[in-house]
This record gives C-alpha cells, structure tokens and sequence, in this order.
C-alpha cells in the first residue's frame, strides 16, 4: 500500500478519524465536509444490517458476511476489524485510486483499523476524537437508547479500552463543540499538507 498512498507529487493524503462509540464521529465528520468539500470520504465495508437513516453506498457498503470473507481473503481490504460481531473494512482499491487522483481521503475506523493504517501507510494522519469528560461520553451512550442491559455494558467497557488507546494517535481532538472540533481537525490536514508537500 505504501507506493502512492502517502508520498509522491501529488499524491492525497489519508486521515483517520477513530473515536469511541457516542463521541460523535459522523456529526463532527458533516461539518467537516460542510466546511472542505474537497476531502472525500471512505465508504467501508460492513456486514451490519443498516440502521434506518442509512443508504447503503454513502454510509456504508452493505454485504453479506460470505461476500465479506471472501473479500478478506482475497486481501481487498486495507484494514478490516470486527466490531460488536459485526465485520467492518475499507477499500484498499477504492482508497487507492482516490490518493492516486490527489484526493484527501477521510476513514472513519476504530482503533483495531487504525493500527492496521499505521503499520501499512506510514504518511496516514491519525486523528482521536475525544469527549469533553469521560462521564459525557456515559451519558450520551446510555441515553441514544441503541444500547441496552449487556450490550449497553460491553459498549461502555470498550468505550473505556479506546479512550485509552488515544496516545497511540497523531492528534487528540476533544469534541466539546462540532463546529470547532471540524475546524480543529481541518487545521491538522492543513498542516499535514504543509509538511509533506
């Protein structure tokens, strides 16, 4: 993955978003295209059912686990992870093609993903996406009513596990307000381009 994926003239750059569950990833990510629609995002794969406001295509590809294992072995993925049993991955071809045509391509992974990231695209800009205080971060899980009992349990204990995975990361930005968050995180791709032009 390395020729062409973070180097070269020309070449788009790969940032990674990661975060634990309820930080609020996707809203933050809207302003973020609201504000640069020139970066694209990285549809993944997964074999979860849609939730009902998603489309498949946008949010993410839709597939049956059989098609996934057979992608997988097929080494289609640049990072794949299972998550909460459900199997998730991003289009190496896809995001390939993307940084070949000089587009800053944006991946919304968990922590499992981004250290595959790291270890294949060196030039990769990590970014972790932090709540104002752990507590908030309770609270807003407990209260998107997704959860509940043991999987409402299991979500928060890993929740814990990523908030500790933050240090491994580029960047650490706190989402205490969306808009500034997006800004924060737009300044990094900045300078990112900055120090590999």
């Amino acid at each position: 993955m390395s020729a062409g994926a973070g180097g070269g003239a020309g070449a788009g750059r790969l940032i990674v978003l990661s975060g634990p569950s309820g930080v609020g990833k996707d809203t933050v990510l809207r302003r973020l295209f609201e504000l640069c629609p020139e970066l694209r995002y990285s549809v993944s794969y997964t074999t979860r059912p849609p939730r009902p406001d998603e489309v498949d295509g946008v949010s993410y590809s839709f597939v049956a686990e059989l098609t996934f294992e057979q992608m997988l072995a097929r080494d289609e993925f640049l990072e794949s992870a299972d998550v909460y049993g459900s199997l998730y991955g991003t289009s190496l071809r896809r995001v390939r093609e993307a940084l070949a045509r000089g587009e800053d391509i944006v991946l919304k992974i968990d922590v499992q993903g981004a250290a595959q990231v790291r270890a294949r695209v060196p030039g990769a800009v990590l970014v972790f996406l932090l709540p104002p205080t752990d507590d908030e971060l309770f609270r807003r899980l407990r209260e998107r009513g997704t959860d509940a009992g043991e999987a409402l349990e299991r979500r928060l204990e890993n929740a814990t596990a990523e908030l500790a995975e933050a240090a491994n990361y580029d960047h650490r930005v706190v989402n205490d307000e969306v808009d500034r968050a997006a800004r924060e995180i737009l300044a990094i791709v900045a300078d990112s381009r900055g120090a590999n032009p």
